[in-house]
C-alpha cells in the first residue's frame, strides 16, 4: 500500500508542532538541572558546614556529665499464675540510671518506696506478659514510669536489668 502524499495544512501543522515539542524538552531538562544543582548545594552546605564554638561546646559539656548509677535490692515476687498448681516467681535486680549525682542522692532515700511501687505492679503480671523483648520491653517502660511517679520531682532517665528470672 503507498502512502499519501501530505497536503501543505498537514506540512504546516507538523512543522508548528516540532518547535513546541523542542521548547518542552528544553524546559523539562532545565527543571531537572536546576533541581540537581539544588540538592547537590544542600547536601554539600550540610555535611561541609563546621559547627559553631558554642555547639561544640555544649556537646563536649553533655558529653562529660558523670552519670550515677543506684541499685536496688534484689527482688523475688510472685505474679499472678491463673488457674495453675504453683505460682510463678520473678526474682529481679533493677539498676536505676540518673544523669546527676546529686538527684542520685535525692533518690537513694526513696528506695523503699520504689521498691514497693515495683512489687505492687509485678504482683499482677501474668507470665504470658513477660514473653519476648516485647514484654520485657513494656515492663521496662512501665517500671520507668513508676520510679519517676514516686521519685518526683527528681529524674531516673533508665531502668536496667542486671537479672531477671522467670520461673
Amino acid at each position: 500500500m503507498a502512502k499519501k502524499p501530505k497536503t501543505s495544512s498537514e506540512t504546516d501543522q507538523a512543522g508548528a508542532e516540532a518547535p513546541k515539542a523542542g521548547k518542552k524538552r528544553l524546559i523539562v531538562i532545565g527543571g531537572a538541572v536546576l533541581s540537581l544543582a539544588l540538592a547537590g548545594g544542600g547536601g554539600a552546605w550540610f555535611f561541609l558546614k563546621k559547627p559553631s564554638p558554642e555547639q561544640v561546646a555544649a556537646s563536649e559539656a553533655a558529653a562529660k556529665k558523670p552519670i550515677s548509677f543506684v541499685e536496688m535490692k534484689d527482688m523475688m515476687v510472685g505474679i499472678s499464675g491463673g488457674q495453675q498448681d504453683r505460682q510463678p516467681l520473678v526474682k529481679i535486680k533493677v539498676v536505676l540510671e540518673i544523669a546527676d549525682p546529686k538527684t542520685a542522692e535525692q533518690v537513694k532515700p526513696l528506695l523503699p518506696r520504689v521498691e514497693d511501687a515495683f512489687q505492687v505492679f509485678m504482683r499482677e503480671l501474668r507470665p504470658a506478659d513477660l514473653e519476648g523483648s516485647a514484654g520485657l520491653y513494656r515492663l521496662k517502660e512501665e517500671l520507668l514510669r513508676r520510679v519517676n511517679v514516686t521519685v518526683h520531682p527528681a529524674r531516673v532517665d533508665a531502668v536496667l536489668f542486671k537479672e531477671l528470672l522467670i520461673q
